[in-house]
């Protein structure tokens, strides 16, 4: 069995109520579910809260919401893999096993099923523990700057000051949007970003991290601006 487990606390300092804050119409979270439905990846799609609004909205958008998230795994400073442990857990407690899970973030409104279906195929086809979302940087890395507390600057790697950007090795960054695992994997806690995992590469027009406003406006914007490239049906 594959199952999608969306976390979806209602605590969100920066940004309240951010996992059902209206995004382009509609709650952020329900593009996520709607992706995940459609995807035909999943044999069940589960959102993880701790809050009865989220999951009364979850629902309306045909996820479940089989168990309540408890408070001691609600806070910010709770990681990932705790959640989609404790969302195992209660599966098996009911007699549902999975085999792969994926972790979907609920504020990940560009997230694709294409996407989602390469990463369950590369995990499918390996040894690997997990596939997850990512994206290049924009700039080179190597020629990042840091802001000191005497409000100088000074480079990160200084030995690249006089080196093409052509010339350097091109980095990743986690795109924030899903994460393919085994279930053994989740359960003993493997680290994600390691050897054992392989990247499913996003443009980066397509990534957007929300974490506060600025980013949410931001990632309306660029949400906006792709929906009016499609081309329109019924004409």
């Amino acid at each position: 069995m594959n199952i999608a487990i969306i976390p979806a606390r209602g605590g969100s300092k920066r940004i309240p109520r951010k996992n059902i804050k209206e995004f382009c119409g509609k709650p952020i979270i329900a593009y996520s579910i709607e992706v995940a439905l459609q995807s035909g990846c999943f044999d069940r799609v589960i959102v993880s809260t701790d809050d009865q609004e989220i999951a009364d909205i979850a629902r309306f958008y045909d996820a479940e919401t089989p168990f309540i998230r408890p408070e001691a795994l609600s806070d910010d400073m709770t990681g990932t893999t705790p959640v989609i442990q404790h969302a195992i857990t209660c599966l098996e407690s009911q007699n549902e096993a999975a085999k792969l899970v994926c972790c979907i973030y609920a504020t990940a409104p560009f997230i694709q099923m294409e996407d989602l279906q390469k990463g369950l195929d590369l995990l499918r086809n390996s040894d690997a523990d997990y596939t997850f979302s990512v994206t290049s940087y924009p700039f080179p890395i190597q020629r990042a700057i840091k802001i000191l507390n005497n409000q100088r600057t000074q480079m990160f790697y200084p030995e690249h000051f006089s080196t093409r950007s052509q010339d350097l090795e091109e980095a990743y960054h986690d795109a924030g949007q899903f994460y393919w695992g085994r279930v053994e994997s989740w359960i003993e806690g493997k680290p994600i970003f390691t050897r054992q995992a392989i990247p499913v590469v996003l443009p980066r027009y397509r990534v957007q991290d929300i974490d506060r406003m600025e980013d949410w406006v931001r990632a309306e914007l660029m949400f906006e601006a792709i929906n009016k490239q499609k081309p329109k049906s019924g004409l």
